[in-house]
């Protein structure tokens, strides 16, 4: 009997083991901000939040009531530093996520997003400043500046490293258009580190009646390059009208535009 060919089979098979051995290289979204999102505030023990909040302030108030009438600090080069100098504060923790943000392996650690909310904070100053706290166990082992982000979106480890990025965002209002921006951050040893600040990522200027009122908001993606580098980030703009927020159409790639 004649043998039966087989060369489609193993043709097949090497087909298959040499896609295997591909490495991924599919675009992934890393958020897509047109999906609402419903923010819940952090459950923390009342005991938690004094602990955190006396290891990061040497003094606090607990209530704006308490602010002092007679401190003004208008006369100073930066208002805000001489109202958290002076102890004018009062602050609370926003958002809050565990793991390892400043070295690798440091499972344990957690991160505590903290309005500061300086005593006579206007509109224009974003109603005060915004700090990130890490702590490891007790001990506290980063305290910056984090630019006005209050919220955390995603927690991530994009390069393979080990250590922990944040994708925040924060978000104003002005004349009927809020507005909200991106940043992905590292805390590597204790400092704060910009990978890429995205800029605005969403914007809603329904509420200010304008003609050319409507709904903007990007898609980030990214493409996975190799361990212990970060990824190429895209951003895909989109909009929508007013009456139908749901309907999505492309507006472009790049920073969203004005």
């Amino acid at each position: 009997m004649k043998p039966k060919p087989i060369i489609l089979p193993i043709l097949a098979l090497l087909c298959t083991f040499a896609a295997a051995q591909t490495p991924p290289t599919a675009q992934q979204t890393l958020f897509d901000f047109r999906i609402d999102r419903k923010f819940k505030p952090p459950s923390i023990p009342l005991r938690t939040q004094k602990e955190v909040l006396s290891k990061v302030f040497r003094k606090y108030l607990t209530d704006e009531k308490q602010c002092s009438s007679n401190f003004n600090a208008s006369s100073s080069n930066d208002p805000l530093k001489a109202a958290r100098d002076a102890g004018q504060i009062v602050p609370s923790i926003v958002d809050t996520a565990t793991g390892s943000f400043t070295a690798p392996g440091q499972a344990q650690q957690t991160v505590y997003v903290i309005s500061v909310s300086e005593c006579n904070a206007s509109h224009a100053d974003n109603f005060g400043t915004k700090r990130v706290a890490i702590f490891s166990g007790q001990r506290l082992v980063a305290d910056v500046d984090d630019n006005f982000n209050s919220s955390i979106v995603r927690k991530t480890d994009l390069n393979g490293d080990g250590v922990n990025e944040l994708l925040m965002t924060g978000g104003d209002m002005n004349q009927g258009v809020a507005f909200e921006t991106a940043t992905l951050l590292e805390f590597r040893n204790g400092r704060m580190r910009v990978i890429e600040d995205f800029g605005g990522v969403s914007e809603d200027s329904c509420a200010s009646g304008l003609p050319s009122s409507g709904i903007k908001a990007s898609v980030i993606s990214i493409k996975a390059a190799g361990l212990g580098d970060m990824p190429k980030f895209k951003m895909d703009n989109y909009r929508a009208n007013c009456r139908n927020p749901k309907r999505w159409r492309f507006l472009s790639t790049g920073k969203m535009p004005d």
